[in-house]
């Protein structure tokens, strides 16, 4: 499979617009999967939210444990926080939707993440620091808000 480009720009309608829930996991969902993690790979990244390629679904890539060596790629559908923990910390992170710039965003320690997997099964994760930022920020990507929002 080939890389999709990133889609870039503050401004661009597509990553300003509220993606849409996954009512069914088809083959076009599947593949959608298989784009985000072939484009993620092709990038710098920890995580990728469908509307970075043009697609606004509810659904989300992570590196989860990014850089341990048990890091794996994990897709959320219809990913849903529940719960923000009081306890924050403000970190830098940049987005591979607005290149080489980077903003100190603060953000909950750990959270709470309702989702489903590509086979339809539904999960409640507790996620902490960078699991948890990273969530945290392609969640933001579905509902239209960049880290320049954040700031």
């Amino acid at each position: 499979m080939t890389p999709k480009p990133i889609i870039t720009g503050s401004d661009n309608p597509i990553l300003r617009k509220k993606s849409t829930k996954i009512d069914k996991i088809d083959a076009t969902i599947k593949k959608l999967a298989k784009d985000l993690i072939e484009t993620l790979k092709a990038n710098p990244g920890v995580g990728l939210a469908s509307p970075q390629i043009g697609i606004n679904k509810r659904m989300i890539l992570i590196k989860l444990n990014s850089g341990q060596k048990d890091e794996k790629d994990f897709i959320m559908i219809n990913p849903e926080i529940k719960y923000f923990s009081p306890d924050t910390d403000i970190q830098e992170e940049g987005c591979l939707s607005l290149p080489e710039k980077y903003f100190d965003i603060k953000r909950s320690k750990e959270i709470i993440v309702n989702f489903k997997d590509l086979k339809g099964n539904e999960f409640a994760l507790k996620l902490q620091d960078l699991n948890s930022r990273v969530v945290q920020h392609e969640v933001d990507h579905l509902d239209g808000i960049l880290i320049v929002d954040r700031v």
